[in-house]
Parts: C-alpha cells; structure tokens; sequence
C-alpha cells in the first residue's frame, strides 16, 4: 500500500509541477524532479505513518507549499475545494465531527492573528490553519496543538535563520503556509 500511495505521489507530483509553474513566480524554477519526488516522499510517509485517508491532503499540502513558496499565495482554487475534500477523506476515519470543531478552532486562532496584525499573517493562511486543524484534530487534541506550535515554531527557526545570515530583518516578509504544512506533516508522522 505504501509503494502504491508513493507512485500516487509521484503522478500528482507532476501535476502539482505543472499547477506551480502556472501561476507567477518569483523564483527561477524548481529542480527536476524535486516536486515529484518530494511529493512521492510525502504520500509514501503519511499512507505509513496514519494511513491512506490522509495521503489526499497530504498532496494538496505539497501543492499548497510549493506554490505559497514560489509565489507568496495560497490560492483559493486549491485551498477552499480542499475543506470537502478533506472532510470526505476523513469520514472514514470516524473521527468528522472532532475534525471539524478543529478546524474551526485553529481557523480561529489565525483569524484572530491575522485580525490583529494583517500585514505580517496573510489570510490564505487562515483558510488553510482549517485544513490543518481539521486533519491534526482528526488524531485527536493534542495532535492539534502539536500542528499548531510546531507551525509556528519551523517559522520563527526560519525567520531566526534569515536575520542571523543577514538574509532579512524584522519586517523581512516570507511565506508561512510551507512551514505551517511542515508542522502538520511532522505531527501526522509522529502518529499522535
């Protein structure tokens, strides 16, 4: 099943390529083959660590990162068919109804930060903490908030790293959606 959910990986890997280098971007490209392995990688890892349900959103993740990376957005045309989709793929598991109490909460929060400072938190963001909240709170309540932190704690590393290069300052603007995807990928795979 693994192999399986890994060589699904690799076919959406190629399609997210192509969905990436659509919109605008401010880089200059992705390696060859990056998506597509980082992508196989991903749904290989979550199918093994929580199960099949999950390997859906876990492409939609990759996608959501690589495009908020090379763009700075999250656009809505991925973001909001994903709440179905994710609400779909985590019906088996039984656990709908605390998923989505979850992602309402976490959608919260953000809202509440973006509410307070909107020009340092985007509000892609907040539509996608749903997301998130909606697949950690699926294993439960302290997956949760293992997603949350360990969002905000990759994205201060990052900021740390790029004041400590010289790279930025502290009004340098990054994407925060791959490190938030980060956080909720290393909390899955932790199996809470």
């Amino acid at each position: 099943m693994v192999a399986l959910m890994a060589l699904i990986g690799l076919i959406c890997g190629n399609r997210i390529r192509a969905l990436a280098d659509s919109y605008h971007s401010h880089d200059g490209g992705l390696p060859p083959a990056a998506v597509e392995l980082a992508t196989a990688a991903v749904a290989a890892l979550v199918a093994w660590r929580v199960g099949p349900p999950y390997v859906c959103l876990a492409v939609i993740g990759v996608a959501l990162a690589v495009i908020d990376w090379r763009t700075s957005t999250l656009p809505d045309a991925i973001t909001l068919p994903a709440y179905p989709i994710a609400a779909l793929a985590l019906l088996p598991t039984g656990e709908l109804p605390r998923a989505l109490a979850g992602g309402a909460a976490l959608a919260g929060v953000y809202g509440l930060l973006w509410f307070a400072r909107p020009d340092a938190l985007g509000f892609g963001d907040v539509k996608l903490a749903g997301l998130i909240g909606m697949a950690s709170a699926a294993l439960g309540w302290p997956a949760l908030v293992a997603a949350a932190f360990c969002g905000q704690l990759l994205g201060a590393v990052y900021g740390v790293a790029l004041l400590l290069t010289g790279r930025g300052n502290r009004h340098t603007q990054f994407p925060f959606g791959p490190f938030m995807l980060l956080g909720a990928l290393t909390t899955l795979c932790l199996a809470w």
